[in-house]
Order: C-alpha cells, then structure tokens, then sequence
C-alpha cells in the first residue's frame, strides 16, 4: 500500500510519502516539505501567532493534495512538541480538522522518543546491542535507550535547537555571554536525566537522527547525501567540541556555507551544537553514528506492525 506520513514539527511540515507493506523495508516515494518554523513562531504567551495558525493550515491543505496526487491510500498525521507545548493547542488542533479535514494526533515527548528507537533498531537491527539514541528536533531532545524494539526508558527535554535559539540566541553572531548562559542551561537539563540512563550499564552503540545531527557530522567530515543512505556517518565528540567555538563565531550566513548546512537550519546550527556536545559529554559518548531513519519512519513502521498479513 502507499501510506503518507505527514509530520508537522518544530521547524517543517514533512509529507513522506512511503510504499510499504507488513515485513517489508518502507521505501519512499516522494517527498513534500514546507519550513514553517513554528518553534519561533510563539508570541510571549507561548502560543502559536494567527499568521502561524494561517501558514500551518495552508501548508496541510498542500500536504494533503500532494498525498492525492501520489496515490496515498492513508495518511498518518501527527504533531510533536511545538504543537504540543503551543497554550493554544487545542483551539490550533480544532481550526486543522475544522478547515483541512486532518485530525493532527499529538505525540508526547517519550512516544516521540520511542518511535524514532523503534526506527533505529530497526535499520541497525539486533546486532547493533543495546542501543542508546539521541535526536535534536526543532522544539525538543529526545534521549532513549534499550535493547529491544521498545525502549527501557525514554526522556524528552524541551532543548530543541529552534526553541533555545529564539529564547536564548539574539544576535547574529552570538554573544559569547549569551552562549556561555545556554550552555550552562542545556547542561544543568540534561544532568538531570544521567542517572536515568547510566543505570542500565553502557551501551554497544550510540546513534544519532534528525537534521542537526546529519549537519553536525557533515562539517565535521562525514560523507554528504549524494553518497547515498548506506554509508557510515561517525561523529566524534572531539571534532564536535572543535567545531562548537568556531560555529559560536560565525553569523548565519557564514555557517550556511559550510557543507551540508541548509541556510533555513544555519541559524539554529550553534544552540543544536551546543545540546549535542553536551548530551555526548554528560552521558559518556565518544563517538556516534548518524541513522538515516528516524520518527516518520517510527510512525510507519508502527502502523504497518499494526497491518493485518495478507
């Protein structure tokens, strides 16, 4: 069957678009993304502005004809956490399915957590071991950890690269006092949650998803998109703790010429570094491997577990 995915996150809303059946490897068929940036669309009460409530709606309304256009048999929409922490979240969700038809299901942070584990034990498979995954979204980190298709435990702090650069990174290059504050913020959060993880012993393999960490092993030498998903992308908590003071340098514009680096993410590029250098620090990584599969792929796999066999 064709199954759509439509993820509306932090920074995108992402039509993946997968042919896919029970037992099989989803491949993907087509792909439509529009950069809303809702994380840094909240005005001061924490809610989503009206032109922000506007955008979201006319970019689902495009979704949702590309899906058509594409054959989809169902689409699985789902939201994830600038939806989830907007104040005005349940009026947004109510306006979507009043004027799109889409019933937006809103994960929580651990479902967002365990759904990109299930994606990424399932591209390394059971070799892999216990398998510890970090992913750095627009609006939150999630953190999990275990040895089976579902976690032991999965935890999601509110550290995503969007929400941290409009709350703490005014100025384009950063105030080094204001780099020094949200490292020291970013730290003092995940210190909080070490315990959780230290106490199942350390992990065989340390993975990585999302869009800042592809970019982040990118600029530090890993190879880019066009040698294909197979290949093996290493970063190194060495080469990201060079890398952090020359990104906090740099202005936007000069980080989106570095490889890999999309000018819509080069903004964000220093506050996701900084969680990056930290959750690898505090939890004891040296190196990490990037996975090409993450949360879309999470949601589909589910939904084809949960596929009667013909």
């Amino acid at each position: 069957m064709r199954l759509g995915v439509l993820d509306v996150g932090s920074n995108t809303v992402h039509l993946l678009v997968v042919d896919a059946h029970p037992g099989a490897r989803p491949l993907p068929a087509h792909s439509h993304k529009a950069e809303l940036r809702l994380a840094e669309l909240l005005d001061e009460r924490g809610a989503i502005a009206p032109d922000g409530v506007e955008r979201l709606i006319a970019t689902v309304r495009d979704a949702l004809l590309a899906a058509e256009d594409k054959g989809c048999e169902e689409v699985l929409p789902f939201a994830t956490s600038a939806v989830r922490e907007a104040s005005n979240a349940d009026a947004v969700l109510a306006r979507v399915k009043d004027e799109t038809g889409v019933d937006l299901q809103v994960l929580t942070g651990e479902e967002e957590a365990r759904l990109t584990f299930l994606a990424a034990r399932r591209w390394f498979g059971w070799s892999a071991g216990k398998l510890l995954l970090l992913d750095i979204g627009g609006g939150s980190l999630e953190v999990a950890y275990g040895i089976d298709e579902d976690p032991d435990t999965a935890v999601s702090l509110p550290l995503g690269a969007g929400r941290l650069t409009a709350g703490w990174l005014p100025g384009d290059p950063a105030d080094s006092a204001d780099v020094k504050a949200l490292r020291r913020h970013v730290r003092a959060q995940i210190a909080r949650t070490v315990g959780e993880f230290s106490r199942f012993g350390r992990p065989d393999h340390v993975v990585a998803t999302s869009k800042t960490f592809k970019q982040l092993a990118r600029i530090a030498g890993a190879p880019g998109s066009g040698e294909g998903l197979y290949v093996q992308r290493i970063l190194t908590r060495k080469s990201l703790e060079e890398w952090v003071p020359r990104l906090a340098a740099m202005t936007a514009p000069e980080r989106a010429a570095l490889p890999g680096v999309s000018e819509g993410r080069a903004g964000q590029l220093l506050a996701g570094a900084l969680v990056a250098e930290a959750a690898m620090d505090l939890l004891g990584v040296e190196e990490l491997e990037i996975c090409p599969w993450a949360l879309r792929e999470g949601v589909i796999l589910r939904r084809l577990d949960h596929l009667p066999e013909h």
